[in-house]
């Protein structure tokens, strides 16, 4: 049997995450902390912190939708890529773990209590990687039916207004970072997709 990538890291931060939950010395191991990135060299939590999670809800949440969108993302990749599909999927994925957090990064360099862990940021880029490629493919919000373009839109626009805010514990610079890295990532790859998308938008309006 063939495992995507997608359902293999769904499988590995299902493991890591279920097993931080009783363990803190790897949670803590596994966090992003700016102060020990900076001044202890602890370099690796960029990545590791997107393979664990708070709780359960947070992980279900986090791997329904890379598992919504991953499959298509490999599909098309498959379609652009060819054998270096799986490559690029990968690379998207982790490099989006490190952009994610580059503003938490400078902001927090000698703040020790800050921590930050989830996979949110890498899910961004996935899902608007995947709307970049088919922008008026029609998702269902909360029962709510409209087109992927506009779900980004509301939802950039929704994570700006809630970074403003800063009233929650959530990272939504991470949100959005990882969201205009997936877009970055595509175009960059494949400049035809922003063509694409371009003539897609042109001959809805």
């Amino acid at each position: 049997m063939h495992l995507s990538i997608t359902l293999i890291i769904i499988v590995i931060t299902a493991i890591t995450s279920i097993s931080a939950f009783s363990n803190n010395t790897l949670l803590n191991k596994m966090m992003f902390n700016a102060y020990m990135v900076k001044h202890r060299k602890e370099w690796w939590r960029f990545f590791t912190s997107g393979f664990i999670h708070a709780d359960y809800i947070h992980l279900a949440l986090n791997m329904f939708v890379l598992y919504s969108f991953g499959d298509f993302l490999e599909s098309a990749y498959a379609a652009y890529f060819g054998q270096y599909a799986s490559a690029y999927f990968l690379a998207l994925y982790i490099l989006s773990l490190v952009a994610c957090e580059i503003t938490s990064y400078r902001k927090n360099i000698n703040n020790i209590h800050y921590n930050s862990l989830g996979a949110s940021g890498a899910v961004s880029a996935v899902v608007f990687a995947c709307i970049i490629i088919e922008p008026f493919s029609t998702l269902s919000v909360y029962g709510i039916k409209m087109p992927a373009v506009l779900y980004g839109l509301l939802y950039l626009g929704l994570e700006f207004y809630l970074n403003k805010r800063n009233r929650t514990n959530i990272n939504h610079t991470a949100h959005i970072e990882g969201a205009l890295f997936g877009i970055a990532f595509t175009i960059v790859t494949k400049p035809a997709l922003f063509t694409n998308f371009i003539e897609q938008v042109k001959d809805h309006f």
